[in-house]
């Protein structure tokens, strides 16, 4: 973009940056050099940023460094309006993209403007959101983000049976007691450094008690590779878990292969996917260079196929993909042909904040196409976990929990992705809970169940939103149809809208079960929380 000299507004606002950014550092207490180390970032970096040397060109290491400070979100809105401002001022050095890779020599270059422009603009959207929960008396005052998503038609598709899908994160082996389609195994002690704590020797008690559980519920196993064991990669970083695991690939890559054999043979026709690792363009999770995990996904691939043909191989996870650094890291992954050896790929496609309306992910997943058509790479898509930060997000009120809950799966529906696991089932510490393990579910549980029944055995045809796709202003619709039947399902972002039925409606159903009569002309009320309308 253009920019003029520090001066004026810009050059006012920069320096206001700044001292909010000191401000932030002063009250955590933490060093300059501690911050570096906490958004994997230098020490003279981040002093640059907080004494106004630099502005950076995106938002996301300035909001890195003001949450790991504890700003609040009215902090981080405040800073991006300030951002703004100063980034119409001269960046006297830009800072080099630095992207988790150790893939050897190629030349620093200038983040691409897609990217800046996707951070930008996707942080406005964000902002525009909120992220205050609103009671439902209030829900029609609401003024519902500007986000937007190109409506599509395709030849009816049938959905797969495990595409409402839950990650469970307890090792317990107790399962959901409301219906999904399928499970994800992860953060259950099942990471490669549980699974084989010495070479040759394995460990099967935790996995083998969440299998049973999984197949004697009924739900499609799909069980996540990662943490190499200390003995594979003795000199690489520890992993951000306690078991002693590292982000390195190991040494031998002949102990990968092995491991990975040992665990699909001992589990064939019980576990159904095997996803090749977690989060794995992030410096915390894995930390070898691209070139390196596309040839761990060839081999991993070539091993599952070879002892379980009927095994599904999903490439490795890739998340914080807001980020440009991450999504760079995806862009090589798909660029050196890693998704050629998948049956689908992972995305952790998912808002930036459960708080924030699930359609705010569809921009990303936008982009996310793009870098895969760019690359070639015609594969089906799955979204297998949340933010990185989850944990620490703020918890959800029970209403707005229960249609971000829902929505989630339907936005992932208009993405056209194959399989969507909510992050998590098992914990009741996350924004959105389900079903604390072993204890009663909720009504984001519920709901999810019920959406689940609604779409089993259907098909998908299309999905649209406002007068785009010939609809009332803020409507969002999927339509499908079941054993004959049509139907679609209606929502708004966050607001209730009296909208005139679909022709041919003959019944509404919401998400605790109601149904009503549709007269013909007459109006129906559409919320956040979705709603099925059967045609006739």
């Amino acid at each position: 973009m253009a920019r003029r000299g520090r001066s004026g507004m810009a050059s006012e606002a920069a320096a206001t940056l700044a001292a909010l950014l000191t401000e932030y550092k002063e009250r955590s207490g933490l060093s300059y050099e501690q911050l570096g180390r906490k958004v994997h970032s230098s020490r003279s970096t981040v002093h640059r940023y907080c004494t106004g040397r630099n502005v950076p060109a995106t938002f996301a290491p300035i909001e890195a460094i003001a949450t790991v400070c504890g700003a609040s979100r009215e902090d981080l809105a405040k800073l991006y309006r300030v951002w703004e401002r100063a980034d119409l001022g001269e960046t006297p050095v830009p800072e080099p993209l630095v992207i988790p890779d150790t893939d050897a020599v190629e030349p620093h270059r200038r983040r691409p403007l897609t990217h800046i422009a996707l951070v930008v603009v996707l942080a406005a959207v964000l902002l525009a959101g909120g992220a205050v929960a609103t009671p439902p008396d209030r829900q029609a005052q609401v003024t519902a983000p500007a986000v937007q998503a190109a409506m599509w038609t395709n030849a009816p598709r049938t959905l797969d049976p495990e595409f409402v899908g839950v990650t469970t994160n307890s090792n317990t082996g107790l399962m959901p007691t409301f219906r999904v389609g399928s499970v994800r195994l992860w953060n259950t002690r099942t990471r490669w450094q549980n699974l084989e704590p010495a070479r040759g020797q394995y460990d099967w008690k935790t996995l083998e008690r969440l299998v049973t559980g999984a197949r004697g519920a009924g739900f499609p196993v799909a069980l996540t590779f990662g943490g190499t064991p200390s003995w594979a990669s003795p000199n690489s970083p520890k992993s951000v878990y306690t078991d002693d695991s590292r982000t390195g690939p190991p040494d031998d890559l002949a102990d990968w292969e092995r491991f990975v054999r040992a665990v699909v043979e001992q589990y064939r026709g019980r576990i159904d996917a095997y996803e090749l690792w977690d989060m794995a363009n992030h410096q915390d999770f894995f930390s070898g260079s691209m070139a390196g995990l596309v040839e761990m996904t060839r081999r991993a691939s070539q091993v599952i196929k070879s002892a379980d043909s009927a095994a599904t191989v999903v490439c490795p996870s890739m998340g914080e993909l807001w980020d440009p650094a991450a999504f760079e890291g995806f862009r090589r992954f798909a660029k050196l042909g890693g998704y050629d050896h998948c049956d689908a790929a992972a995305m952790k496609l998912a808002p930036r904040n459960d708080s924030d309306p699930p359609e705010t992910m569809l921009p990303l997943a936008q982009e996310i196409e793009k870098v895969l058509q760019e690359a070639g790479a015609g594969i089906r898509l799955w979204s297998t976990g949340s933010a990185y930060d989850v944990n620490r997000q703020r918890p959800v009120d029970e209403d707005r929990g229960a249609q971000h809950a829902v929505r989630f799966f339907l936005s992932g529906l208009y993405a056209q992705y194959r399989r969507m696991y909510f992050y998590n089932w098992g914990s009741a510490k996350i924004p959105i809970v389900l079903q604390p393990a072993g204890g009663p579910h909720t009504k984001a549980a519920r709901h999810v169940e019920r959406l689940h029944t609604w779409l089993s055995g259907s098909r998908i045809h299309s999905c649209g939103q406002g007068r785009a796709a010939g609809l009332p202003d803020h409507l969002w619709q999927c339509r499908f149809d079941q054993g004959g039947k049509d139907f679609l399902i209606w929502w708004t972002i966050d607001r209730s809208e009296r909208i005139p039925a679909a022709r041919g409606a003959t019944s509404a159903e919401d998400l605790d079960g109601r149904s009503t009569l549709v007269e013909p002309g007459a109006d129906v009320t559409v919320t956040g929380s979705p709603i099925l309308l059967k045609l006739g």
